[in-house]
């Protein structure tokens, strides 16, 4: 009798508690769909508010995705300074699935999918304006299409790099001919490398992280990026001469993993590949209003900047795109709707 008891007890102890958990499980469910997703963003550049675009960009997405109402729904964390790695490992990781989102120029991935490279030739475009005019009428497409099928990452908004490539280093330079034999630092990226030797430089390759080190051993001559990076990583502190050489337009990428992707709830991407859209155009509008502001805080700093020979530098690059067109007829499509395309 006794062991009769306990059983029905258990039995209806068991009972109830069935009963909760079914009445709360709705809830229980509804809050694990709720959970937030968490991503991860690299960036090379300082942890800048105001002149560092990787910076720029992960404040504009944190506000676009509040107002698409995902702040409670993506967490992004923000990895400035090369904090997840050096940009070239940083970029395989993001193809791999182990970083999620990667803010860069396009270069880096060219590394992966060499059509990329195209937007690296010297003097394509004449304008961040006339860039955004071609990418809109189509001369990305092919691009973005080649980085998804060769290397699984999506890009999913094109900004600008803060201003225009050009060349700081530690003596004068004006010509083809006073940059003969300087140690230029370039992206490891061949293209812009060939483009800095065929204006006349010893073109040196090397991780974005190793610069500074680089040019206070005399490693280094100097290097080429646009104004505000240079001011926010302090370059202006080794070398003290800006020639406005201009040689690239260097459009920014937000690389985002197939991988995450493809994890993403269907609904909710949607919704966050529109805030990071939005983002990149934010990006944009900023970097251009700094450009020139960066240039006049580093002559304030004692860099003198000097416009150069500009056309003398171009001619000299120009034969750059027909061979880089006859080993890739498939740019050839690309280019010419950039070059037909007026700012």
């Amino acid at each position: 009798m006794t062991s009769t008891r306990v059983s029905r007890r258990i039995l209806l102890q068991s009972s109830v508690t069935a009963a909760a958990w079914l009445a709360a499980a709705p809830a229980l469910i509804g809050r694990a769909q709720a959970a937030t997703m968490k991503l991860r963003c690299s960036s090379s550049l300082p942890n800048d508010p105001k002149y560092a675009n990787g910076r720029v960009y992960y404040d504009n997405l944190v506000k676009s995705l509040k107002a698409n109402g995902l702040g409670d729904k993506i967490d992004v964390t923000f990895f400035p300074d090369n904090q997840l790695g050096q940009e070239i490992d940083v970029i395989n990781s993001v193809k791999l699935g182990v970083i999620d989102l990667m803010v860069s120029g396009s270069s880096i991935s060219a590394n992966l999918v060499p059509l990329v490279g195209t937007f690296d030739l010297g003097y394509l475009f004449n304008s961040f304006q006339q860039q955004t005019k071609a990418f809109d009428a189509g001369a990305a497409k092919p691009i973005e299409d080649a980085l998804l099928k060769g290397a699984n990452i999506h890009i999913i908004g094109w900004a600008y790099n803060f201003g225009a490539r050009s060349v700081l280093s530690k003596k004068p330079v004006k010509t083809p001919e006073d940059l003969a034999g300087l140690k230029i630092r370039t992206l490891p990226n061949p293209i812009i490398t060939e483009c800095l030797r065929l204006m006349g430089a010893a073109a040196t390759p090397l991780a974005f992280g190793e610069i500074y080190t680089a040019l206070q051993a005399g490693v280094l001559d100097g290097l080429e990026h646009d104004p505000p990076t240079i001011l926010a990583s302090k370059f202006y502190e080794t070398a003290k001469h800006y020639a406005l050489t201009q040689h690239n337009f260097s459009p920014l990428a937000v690389y985002f993993s197939d991988t995450t992707f493809n994890r993403m709830d269907p609904k909710l991407r949607e919704s966050f590949l529109d805030a990071a859209k939005k983002a990149a155009i934010d990006t944009r509008a900023h970097g251009l209003a700094v450009e020139k502001e960066a240039q006049a805080a580093l002559t304030e700093k004692g860099v003198t900047v000097v416009e150069c020979d500009k056309e003398a530098f171009r001619k000299r690059v120009l034969p750059q795109t027909d061979n880089f067109i006859k080993a890739r007829p498939e740019a050839k499509p690309v280019v010419d709707m950039i070059r037909a395309t007026q700012a």
